[in-house]
């Protein structure tokens, strides 16, 4: 028995950049690991979280704090930046952390709106403790990139993350239109 022949799907980009032989199949093949990565990634970061009884955003807001804190002044506008998550969500994460004794706000002298926000002496123990843990996991995690790579991977993460945003805002921006295309004209 003959196969039919399969139509070839539509192409899911169209930059030469992205197509190989003029197929997006290594595209798609690029962004289905990626999202494997990402879920393994969420995965890694509640299994730290769960280590230390919090969420995996709580988390990650905490040890922000402690990293940036080393080099500057650090407010909730600051971490959200870094995380690139809106403000009054963090506003809301960072009161959680204060209520569990993880983190310190303290009013900016430079600006009475603004808080500074310090991890306490038993947030920064709680991290101390869980460092072996994610150096042993980590180092497999991140075990197959070289420090090119690395580097090359800390760039495109931080411009992937940017042009993402854009194309959020561009498929919000479409899809409604389209959703204006479907409705039946009214009588």
């Amino acid at each position: 028995m003959k196969k039919k022949p399969v139509p070839n799907a539509p192409l899911t980009v169209s930059r030469p950049e992205l197509l190989v032989k003029g197929s997006d199949r290594e595209f798609r093949e690029m962004v289905h690991h990626a999202l494997a990565f990402s879920a393994r990634l969420e995965s890694l970061r509640a299994g730290y979280a769960n280590v230390l009884g919090l969420s995996g955003v709580e988390y990650t807001i905490l040890i922000s704090i402690a990293h940036l804190e080393n080099e500057k002044e650090v407010g909730v506008s600051a971490i959200a930046e870094h995380l690139m998550l809106a403000g009054p969500f963090v506003t809301s994460e960072v009161n959680r952390l204060v209520a569990k004794g993880l983190v310190d706000k303290a009013t900016n002298p430079k600006d009475k709106r603004r808080v500074i926000l310090t991890v306490t002496e038993y947030g920064k123990s709680m991290l101390e403790q869980l460092a072996p843990l994610q150096q042993q996991v980590n180092n497999i995690h991140f075990g197959p990139i070289t420090q090119k790579e690395f580097k090359m991977l800390h760039r495109l993460f931080a411009d992937l993350a940017h042009s993402t945003d854009e194309a959020l805002s561009l498929l919000a921006h479409l899809a409604q239109k389209q959703d204006k295309k479907k409705k039946p004209p009214r009588r």
